[in-house]
């Protein structure tokens, strides 16, 4: 038997499968119907778990194989079930009362950056927000306290970098606050090498900067044998080495910063990519869901089981949406257990989207939709 024999008998077993997996389903909405008349929840995961552990000891050594083929068929047999029942109705109304046609603005309001004037952070409110004053704390964590107190309508984090990767401290607090995401900017980002005039550069040693920054020029660090010095942000390093005494130490920051601090330039460009680009967020504590919203954030927890996020994650195929992000954080004062954030190209303005949503969030443990925004680039 060749190779074109083999296909075709698969194609043949192929044919046999459909009408009993279309069966399946139409049954699976008969099953949808009981549970509504009944209040009964979509999701029986002893059930499940009982027919994959006959499963796979009906089959012997292709038991975990099949068993990930019936796993995927349960799981598109509640994505219909829940589409029949209207699940996640208390997040159906959110996201609809949510809904805007209209710009985000901060209305004259401030909005908060972490750094001091001349920050990457205050460039991009300043872009998003040009009517409103930007206000600079001291810690990522004071822009939270300070949307939480209603001091600022909004607040300006970087999450990640395409040269350094994620802001693990972003991601923290946004597990910790759960504050929506209403919207983000791509910004590119171009690091100089500034230093006080009466500076030379051979006598530069130390060289000060957020750790973010030092690793997007990790290059040119160790190509010129300085050594990085980790600063709370890149324009208040600038500041720092401005207003110091000191005449063998330089900063990574940017143009703006350096012409606010009056150093001079010495290297333009010091960055390892020269499409160096951060990934700023905009949150609030109001959800607002724009028109023009094209990527949805979310947040879970799952249970400890084997093939779970496998599952989760398929659920995504499934509906034809595309993942870009997908960050891991330990739960604090848990035995190795995550909450898993997530980033998908997307509206809840489409049904099966929503409708997805809304599976997920009568399915699995601390779910959260963080926010349905447009990024800026």
């Amino acid at each position: 038997m060749d190779l074109k024999d083999l296909r075709n008998e698969i194609d043949e077993i192929d044919d046999q499968l459909i009408p009993l997996l279309i069966k399946r389903m139409n049954i699976s909405k008969q099953v949808a119907e009981y549970k509504v008349e009944r209040g009964i929840p979509v999701l029986n995961s002893e059930r499940e778990q009982q027919i994959l552990d006959d499963v796979e000891a009906k089959c012997g050594e292709l038991g975990n194989t099949i068993k990930t083929v019936f796993s995927a068929t349960m799981d598109a047999s509640r994505a219909i079930q829940h589409k029949i029942i209207g699940g996640g109705k208390a997040l159906r109304e959110a996201v609809v009362t949510s809904m805007s046609d209209k710009k985000i603005t901060a209305g004259g309001m401030p909005v908060a950056c972490q750094g001091v004037d001349g920050a990457y952070s205050g460039v991009t409110a300043k872009k998003l927000f040009p009517d409103s004053p930007v206000k600079y704390y001291t810690q990522f964590e004071d822009v939270f306290e300070a949307v939480n107190k209603g001091d600022t309508k909004f607040g300006v984090i970087p999450v990640e970098n395409s040269t350094a990767g994620s802001v693990h401290e972003s991601y923290d607090l946004i597990m910790k606050y759960r504050f929506y995401v209403v919207g983000a900017y791509d910004l590119k980002i171009e690091h100089c090498l500034c230093a006080k005039e009466s500076t030379r550069y051979e006598d530069i040693t130390d060289i000060y900067s957020h750790p973010q920054a030092l690793s997007q020029c990790n290059n040119f660090l160790h190509n010129f044998d300085f050594t990085g010095i980790n600063f709370s942000n890149t324009a208040a390093a600038a500041k720092y080495v401005a207003e110091s005494d000191k005449n063998n130490i330089a900063v990574i920051c940017s143009e703006l910063a350096a012409k606010k601090y009056g150093l001079k330039i010495l290297k333009r460009n010091v960055q390892n990519n020269n499409n160096n680009r951060t990934r700023f967020i905009v949150i609030s504590k109001e959800l607002i869901i724009g028109k023009d919203a094209e990527k949805i954030s979310l947040i879970f927890s799952l249970p400890h089981k084997t093939g779970s996020l496998y599952r989760v994650l398929g659920r995504f195929s499934m509906a034809g949406l595309n993942l870009t992000k997908l960050e891991s954080r330990p739960i604090e004062n848990s035995d190795f257990s995550y909450h898993f954030y997530v980033d998908v190209m997307g509206t809840v303005r489409e049904d099966s989207t929503l409708d997805l949503i809304c599976a997920l969030s009568d399915e699995l443990p601390e779910f959260e939709l963080l926010g349905n925004y447009y990024e800026y680039k």
